[in-house]
């Protein structure tokens, strides 16, 4: 991406430097800023919560919505681009951002909802083998989908989600060494082995929602695989943060949200990755829908069920049409910058926002997130001892949109398709100048 590398230098003028080398710089005016109270574009940093709106989306809902108004139900197959299709319009370029064939890749539903239709087929407990490995610090929505299906597998009452503390010990949870805040992929390896006969599934995470720390999806799903265990990952804040492999790596299945660094929209559809070995395996139990029946006979309204192959074969419903075409605004222009590109950007801006943090030269802030890049995507998130949140009001009423996770961590996540340089630069004053205040 840029034509000759930089050594970082705690001025501005470094950052107007690299801005000046930066190939991708073009792709932030593509995107809505929102705007300071005195017109200036905010620091926008939340784009791992939820990502701008590019400038294409409203054309792009607008057609459909003209649609809508002029064909009615004839848009289905003569808008101007059909909704009966419209969701495979997505599938390639979808497919190119997780590292996927268009067979293993289907757009539908909302995140939570597909992991749970992805374990209905994948997590399979039997006998002795019926444990399931996760983060003990994932995203509450994973911890309370996984405990669910081990309730109901084990016919188990979780009324009000009161999931019995043992979970008839069919839950194995993944936890830091005492006084560290990042797993270590020894001590994952460590557990996966010692209880490889008993483990049905391993779900984790790509990137952890608190620290940042992204996981070797690829050792990580040799090791659970050689183990005996199907392994799934959530990709809700990897998917457009990471350069994925999913099909290389030999994942068995993922899903995602779009709505963070896809830039869907808020409550945008999700995405649904099945490994191409599974895309045949019509045995798998799963919960059926009409839209995931063949689509050469679906409008014959049969009651037997027919999955497609791939990943289509677990769509349930007709996708909403409007959240397809945000998404779809979005991916254009994914497509356009490249991931491996995006990604080159993305360490170089995080890694420069590390080195500035680490001049600001003051004890009460540490970064929590790994420091090596390819252990990390573009999120760093940044420890304040005793803070009680004065700190980041402080940067907030400076024009920062970042985001505070209790009890103490600033996650700060620079974007490589919108955020600059001088937008990293410009932060690392902000909260220098508001730690030397407070």
């Amino acid at each position: 991406m840029q034509n000759k590398e930089i050594d970082f230098e705690p001025n501005e003028s470094c950052a107007l430097a690299m801005e000046a080398q930066d190939s991708l710089k073009h792709f932030r005016d593509k995107f809505h800023i929102p705007k300071q109270a005195s017109g200036e574009d905010v620091l926008y940093f939340t784009g791992n919560s939820l990502g701008l709106q590019p400038r294409t989306t409203r054309e792009y809902i607008e057609q459909e919505l003209d649609d809508w108004k002029n064909l009615g139900v004839e848009g289905h197959f003569h808008a101007e681009n059909p909704w009966m299709p419209y969701h495979e319009f997505l599938t390639e370029k979808m497919a190119n951002v997780v590292g996927a064939k268009p067979l293993e890749t289907v757009v539908m539903n909302s995140l939570t909802v597909n992991l749970h239709l992805l374990m209905v087929s994948f997590y399979r407990p039997n006998g002795k083998r019926n444990k399931i490995v996760i983060e003990k610090n994932a995203f509450p929505s994973d911890q309370y989908a996984v405990a669910s299906q081990i309730a109901f597998h084990s016919k188990i009452s979780n009324s009000k989600f009161q999931i019995p503390d043992s979970k008839e010990n069919r839950l194995i949870e993944l936890a830091p060494r005492d006084g560290e805040t990042i797993l270590r992929i020894e001590d994952i390896e460590k557990v996966i082995e010692e209880n490889g006969d008993e483990i049905a599934l391993v779900l984790l995470g790509g990137v952890n929602y608190y620290t940042g720390q992204a996981f070797d999806m690829k050792r990580i799903t040799g090791i659970g695989h050689k183990a005996g265990a199907v392994v799934g990952f959530d990709l809700a804040h990897a998917a457009g943060n990471l350069e994925l492999h999913l099909h290389d790596w030999n994942v068995d299945f993922a899903a995602w949200c779009s709505y963070k660094y896809l830039n869907s929209g808020p409550g945008g559809i999700a995405g649904v990755f099945v490994h191409e070995r599974h895309a045949d395996a019509f045995e798998l139990p799963r919960f059926a829908g009409w839209w995931g029946h063949d689509k050469e006979t679906r409008f014959l309204m049969d009651d037997k069920f027919i999955p497609m192959r791939g990943a289509e074969g677990w769509q349930l419903s007709n996708p909403p049409i409007f959240q397809l075409a945000a998404l779809r605004a979005s991916l254009d222009i994914f497509e356009e910058a490249g991931m491996k590109n995006l990604r080159e950007k993305s360490v170089k801006l995080t890694n420069y926002l590390e080195f500035l943090l680490n001049e600001i030269h003051d004890e009460r802030i540490g970064i929590i997130t790994p420091r090596d890049s390819k252990d990390r995507g573009c999120q760093l998130s940044i420890r304040v001892k005793n803070s009680d949140k004065t700190l980041f009001k402080a940067i907030s009423e400076q024009g920062v949109i970042a985001d505070w996770r209790e009890p103490d961590v600033i996650r700060v996540a620079p974007v490589p398709l919108y955020n600059s340089f001088s937008d990293v630069w410009k932060f690392a004053e902000i909260l220098k100048d508001c730690l030397a205040v407070k």
